[in-house]
């Protein structure tokens, strides 16, 4: 089953039931990531390593203009 499907099951039956429906599937995925990183920091603060890193933002960037040199520049 899909998550899509168990998605419009889980509607169906909160409907049926007379519940709230159950947020859609990707709804809170950035909130994880945040809570991911902000656990990865308290946890080196605890361990005493330095908090900060190399800013996800810059990398992401670096890796896309990476990706876009490999593509034939249009003509013209």
């Amino acid at each position: 089953m899909s998550i899509t499907q168990q998605y419009l099951l889980d509607t169906y039956r909160a409907r049926q039931l007379g519940e709230q429906a159950p947020p859609a599937p990707g709804a809170h995925d950035w909130q994880v990531v945040r809570e991911w990183h902000d656990r990865r920091q308290f946890q080196a603060a605890l361990a005493g390593r330095p908090a900060h890193g190399r800013p996800v933002h810059g990398r992401v960037r670096r890796a896309l203009r990476r990706w876009w040199s490999r593509w034939p520049r249009a003509l013209g």
